[in-house]
Parts: C-alpha cells; structure tokens; sequence
C-alpha cells in the first residue's frame, strides 16, 4: 500500500489513494498513526471519489476514530491534489463528514499557500454537542461563552464552538508555554459535558490581530496545530471582542491566518507540503 506523508504546521498525517482500496480504516489509522512501530502520524488522510464535489476526504484520528473535520489535513490532502497532478485548478472542492469545502490555491516559492473555507461556526449547544446549563456563563450572538468548567479542583472559563467538529476554548493572560495541558487536556476532551468529547484549545491574546495557542485534539493528544482549532479560536476571540476580523495564529508549529468577519464562513489560509512517500508492508 502506497503512502505519503504530509504536514502543515506540524500536524502530521499519513496520506492514502484510497479508491481502489479496502482494509479496517481504524485498524490502519491506529498501525500507521504509531510514533515508534509504524509510520508516525496525528492522523490517516483517505483520498477518494466523490459525486458531490472534486475529491472527497476521510479522516481518522490517531486513536481510530474518524473525525467530521481537520482544516490542516484538508489542506494537506488539496496541496497533495494539486502536486500530483490530480487537478490543475486553482480551485478545488472536497467533500468531507463536516459538509464540503472549498480550497483556493495560490502558488508561492516552495509550497502553496492554500485558503480553505471551513464552513459557518455552529453555537447551538445541543449541534455542537455540549451539554450546558441554563444560566451559567455567558451568550454572546447565541454562543455561550465564559461558561465555568472545573477540572482537578481548577476552574476554567471556556467558550463553545463547532467547526463541523466539537471544541471548547479556553482564553488566559498567561503565556500558553506554560499551561499544563497534558493534564487538563485529557479532563476536558472526555468530560461528561460532551457527548461526543471534545478538542480543547488554550489561547492567549498578544494584540488585536494575533493570538498563540495550544491545543489538546479529540482522539489524538497534543499536537503542534490544529486547522479547525485555529478557526474556533479565531471566532471566539472575535465574540468575545479580542481581536478584528484577521489574526494570526500562532501555533508551536507555525502560523495560520484566520478570517471571520461576524457572519459566515471562516477561512483559513496557511501551507503544507508532502514529506515523504513509501509502501506499508503489514
């Protein structure tokens, strides 16, 4: 089985033409994602067919499970796409578990820089999912915001969002470097509030036009960036007054620029090359 490896900002993943194949998704995804006895991944990209759009992509995370979105493996698999010759358009639509997206490609020295529409952030508790209480924290245009979450004795102000998939955000004054999130990932992701767990960003805003952040992924741990994560923390920075309608950022492993004016779809422009290529053998 042939593969690439592929990676934006340090989210790495394990890139497959899959259309005239068959195996146990999860099953390869758990085998290849392995750091030490397979290839080493934050997840395993699936390139197929689609009726709906141009492509259409899977995503399982490291631990098996498929996710709805990934807006750092969207642009991995779009700047695959265009390098292999797949499509020459500079425009490229894919279908994914979050709804189809749309990448517009712009060619810069070395790789693409690619600008992805990620769809319209959802705040409906029970569409994202969370379980909230009424009259705790606070609604900012319908999402809920500040909401307090206590997790080994620590109470957390966190905001909920859905990229087409779940994450709660979490803004400090301190320097994210330091937040312990090893420890209170893990709590967060599998609290009994989110029925269908969650991603847990930690972000830190340095200036109207630039944030830094970490993030805890749903299925997977830590990792140096995460596409959707970056969106939802670009929106609630936005609701909750912090920030304009473009910002930067920072993850440990690199920078993405995100853009949501309030309404509609936010878009996410960053990019992404391929690593390597080989044949899985198991």
């Amino acid at each position: 089985m042939e593969f690439t490896k592929v990676q934006s900002a340090g989210n790495d993943f394990v890139l497959i033409e899959a259309a005239n194949l068959k195996a146990d998704w999860s099953e390869l995804a758990i085998a290849t994602c392995h750091r030490h006895f397979g290839i080493g991944a934050d997840g395993l990209l699936l390139l197929l067919p689609s009726k709906k759009a141009d492509f259409r992509m899977r995503i399982y995370n490291s631990d098996g499970t498929e996710a709805e979105a990934c807006g750092n493996g969207l642009r991995c698999l779009v700047n695959y796409i265009y390098t292999k010759g797949l499509s020459r358009s500079k425009v490229i639509t894919v279908e994914t578990a979050g709804g189809i997206r749309t990448a517009e490609i712009s060619s810069t020295e070395g790789s693409p820089k690619i600008r992805i529409g990620m769809g319209s952030p959802i705040f409906t508790p029970k569409e994202i999912p969370v379980v909230v209480e009424l009259g705790k924290g606070g609604l900012v245009c319908g999402m809920t915001v500040n909401y307090p979450f206590t997790a080994a004795d620590t109470t957390f102000k966190l905001s909920f969002v859905s990229m087409g998939n779940p994450h709660a955000v979490y803004f400090t004054n301190q320097p994210v470097a330091g937040f312990p999130l090893s420890t209170f990932g893990p709590a967060v992701e599998t609290a009994n509030i989110f029925p269908r767990k969650t991603n847990f960003e930690v972000a830190r805003v340095l200036n109207n036009r630039t944030i830094e952040m970490r993030v805890w992924e749903r299925g997977v741990g830590e990792t140096l960036a995460c596409g959707s994560g970056a969106c939802a923390v670009a929106v609630t920075g936005w609701m909750l007054g912090c920030i304009g309608d473009t910002v930067d950022i920072r993850l440990p492993g690199g920078t993405l620029i995100a853009e949501w004016p309030g309404s509609g779809e936010v878009y996410l422009t960053g990019q992404a090359e391929l690593v390597f290529t080989g044949n899985w053998l198991k």
